[in-house]
């Protein structure tokens, strides 16, 4: 037959459950605790760096697919060394051109967004802080830059 708890539930395994001890011994040890955040001012903010890299590893990657694929297509109609080069070169230049409007439209409109967002949530803030916030937005003219060249 199956033991019987507290609260009419009835042990399966046909086993007693014990008892909870109580007390202030156990109350203090069971405690949740929170612990305090570490301050600010002590971690660096990578967020700037995180732009610039995910705009450079993008551009990598997509000029090496755009290009080599290129160079596929080109050398399936024509063996010609010189051909081929030129074609990658061309490719090259219009592949930086493009990735890099496209990244500079990209930031810039990510940056209008989050300049207005940061004037309305702002209207009680110091000159200080509005400054601290601005230098922490994306460069669009970075980030256009770093997929061109790279």
């Amino acid at each position: 037959m199956a033991a019987s708890l507290h609260g009419g539930l009835v042990s399966l395994n046909h086993a007693g459950v014990a008892p909870r001890p109580s007390g202030a011994d156990y109350e203090d040890d069971h405690k949740q605790t929170t612990q305090t955040p570490i301050e600010e001012t002590d971690q660096l903010d990578y967020s700037q760096r995180a732009q610039w890299l995910r705009a450079a590893i993008m551009g990598a990657n997509d000029g090496l697919v755009s290009v080599s694929a290129m160079v596929m297509g080109v050398g399936a109609v024509k063996t010609d060394s010189k051909s081929m080069l030129l074609s990658v070169f061309a490719g090259s230049i219009a592949g930086a051109c493009s990735m890099a409007f496209g990244e500079f439209v990209s930031v810039f409109t990510q940056l209008e967004v989050e300049v207005a967002q940061m004037e309305r949530e702002m209207t009680d803030r110091n000159d200080e802080e509005k400054l601290m916030e601005k230098m922490k937005l994306p460069n669009p003219y970075q980030a256009a830059f770093a997929s061109a060249v790279i």
